[in-house]
């Protein structure tokens, strides 16, 4: 019983028109004089006893928190239309405050789905990329002797000459178990393949975790493997990982070893260990701070060996505006990149970089991060070295950047803006109406010596038709809530639900309810019932009490 009362109050203390007692049409001034009353009444200071102290804390906070929303315009507006439940979705950003009511139940809607989108997103965990690879080596490595014969060919010929595409999604089966399902799709030059996996993850404690996968694919066959991961100490970690490939050729086993140790607040060190088609030992040491991200790394192995060292400043804007820059040498060749990153929108992140290599030739590389997705674009523009490519490469992402920046992005983002509000109201409202009664009742003796006494009042559902005889009646006892908002002998409650009012709770949900007020005024008795939503004023004349004579 005690919890449906809680549950009753709680959904009734969304109404704050009611907790303040004012109408739905009050004016600012109305707001506040009502505002500083039931300041003063429950007032914390006011009580020495720890308990009552607290429950007077929480219905002062109740109050203020109904006041914050009623006496903002923007606020209360979405307040009308959806209640405190309007007030709690995710996404209000503050704006100029011009928003009509179809504005807002407009902008409502949109960011409900985008919250049961989230909700979504954060229990399966969807990841994907997409890789399109475009041939665009004719711009600068054609000889045009060799075309002035062939039709159309005074235009270069570009093309998408590999891709590639891949996504997983996660399953949680317990508190403990993930299974995680993933697959991909690659074609390089007419010839192509995909796999699907599936993996199996336990959380075996709070120290580590292990996983087994099983895979299967049109080129190199079925696959098993396992994985755990350990950590070892608070400041190091270990990961284990081996697996068996049924190939066309026969087994195919593979092992690595990994582990980690943080050496300062800021800086990993790694040593890995891989045994099978590509083994090599690797050791890197990472470094990132508030403003940089520094990376060295060393492999030794077959068939590729290396040296690189990559450098990335990270500027203090809302952008998060990042420039890179890295080198990387071994038997291959040597590869100098260098780019930036930026954020676009808010779940958006763009990235150019610009790929210099021999004899790899020129590339630039755009990657598009949305949210858990990730969009590339590698786009090789020559074999050789050419000052040109470098120079278009490096100039034409700036360029066409800040064009769409300008007309694209800059309108979009404010258009956004203007869109949308934000409120945060962090003070909870959780109290139940009968924890009131004690507190109310403290405050109720200084009521008292005022010409208006409540002497008893009573709040629910009244069977007074001799028809209705068997039905019992269902009401509670208000008197000492309604004691307390007398103010200069007068009573005035506005035209709404008086379940919201402090100290009152349904009774008897979804049924008809009145108020019965027994009173005094002047030494004179008077007696009226007015129905839940109407508006009540008393003292009056017409609710006076004849004498027998």
């Amino acid at each position: 019983m005690a919890a449906s009362l809680d549950d009753d109050f709680e959904f009734n203390s969304q109404d704050y028109y009611s907790l303040l007692n004012v109408r739905k049409e009050a004016t600012s001034e109305e707001l506040k004089a009502s505002y500083r009353r039931l300041c003063m009444l429950y007032h914390p200071d006011k009580h020495r006893d720890p308990e009552l102290k607290r429950q007077a804390e929480q219905l002062f906070n109740q109050v203020h928190q109904a006041y914050e929303v009623l006496s903002d315009d923007h606020s209360r507006a979405i307040y009308d239309i959806f209640g405190k439940k309007g007030l709690e979705v995710e996404g209000w950003e503050v704006v100029e405050r011009k928003r009509t009511p179809a504005e807002i139940r407009e902008e409502y809607e949109r960011l409900q789905r985008e919250r049961e989108e989230r909700r979504l997103q954060q229990r399966t965990n969807p990841k994907g990329t997409i890789s399109v690879g475009v041939d665009a080596t004719d711009l600068f490595d054609r000889y045009d002797e060799d075309f002035e014969e062939m039709p159309g060919g005074g235009f270069p010929h570009i093309e998408i000459n590999k891709m590639h595409i891949s996504q997983s999604i996660e399953a949680p089966l317990t508190n403990s178990d993930t299974a995680v399902l993933s697959g991909s799709l690659s074609t390089h030059n007419g010839n192509g393949g995909g796999n699907i996996n599936v993996t199996v993850r336990r959380v075996t404690s709070a120290k580590g975790w292990g996983e087994v996968e099983f895979g299967a694919g049109d080129i190199l066959g079925p696959l098993i493997g396992l994985k755990l991961f350990r950590n070892l100490t608070p400041r190091c970690f270990m990961t284990a990982q081996c697996g068996l490939q049924f190939s066309p050729r026969g087994l195919r086993p593979s092992c690595s070893l990994m582990t980690a140790r943080h050496l300062d607040q800021n800086t990993m060190g790694y040593l890995q260990w891989r045994w099978g088609p590509n083994s090599a030992m690797t050791t890197s040491l990472v470094r990132d701070t508030k403003s940089s991200h520094f990376t060295l790394a060393l492999q030794l192995g077959v068939p590729h060996s290396y040296l690189m060292m990559s450098y990335q400043y990270k500027f203090q804007d809302e952008d998060q505006t990042k420039v890179k820059g890295s080198v990387k040498t071994g038997w291959f060749g040597t590869v100098v990149e260098y780019g930036a990153e930026r954020k676009i929108s808010r779940h958006s992140i763009l990235s150019a970089t610009v790929s210099i290599g021999v004899p790899q030739g020129v590339t630039l590389k755009i990657k598009l991060a949305r949210a858990s997705q990730t969009y590339l674009f590698p786009i090789h523009l020559t074999d050789q070295l050419l000052p040109s490519a470098v120079f278009y490469a490096t100039a034409g992402p700036l360029l066409v950047y800040m064009a769409i920046h300008r007309l694209v992005i800059i309108p979009y983002t404010q258009a956004q803006k203007e869109q949308s509000v934000h409120l945060s109201i962090s003070i909870s409202l959780c109290l139940s109406s009968r924890k009131f009664l004690v507190l109310l009742q403290q405050n109720a003796i200084t009521v008292q010596t005022e010409c208006l006494i409540i002497l008893n009042a009573w709040y629910g559902k009244f069977v007074s038709d001799t028809s209705q005889k068997q039905e019992k009646a269902k009401v509670i006892d208000v008197t000492v809530p309604l004691q307390c908002l007398v103010k200069d002998s007068k009573l005035i409650l506005t035209e709404a639900s008086k379940t919201g009012l402090p100290g009152f709770y349904d009774p008897c949900v979804g049924e008809e309810k009145s108020l019965k007020l027994l009173y005094q005024f002047r030494g004179v008795m008077h007696q009226v019932i007015s129905a839940d939503t109407e508006p009540l004023r008393i003292p009056k004349q017409s609710h006076r009490i004849e004498s027998e004579s």
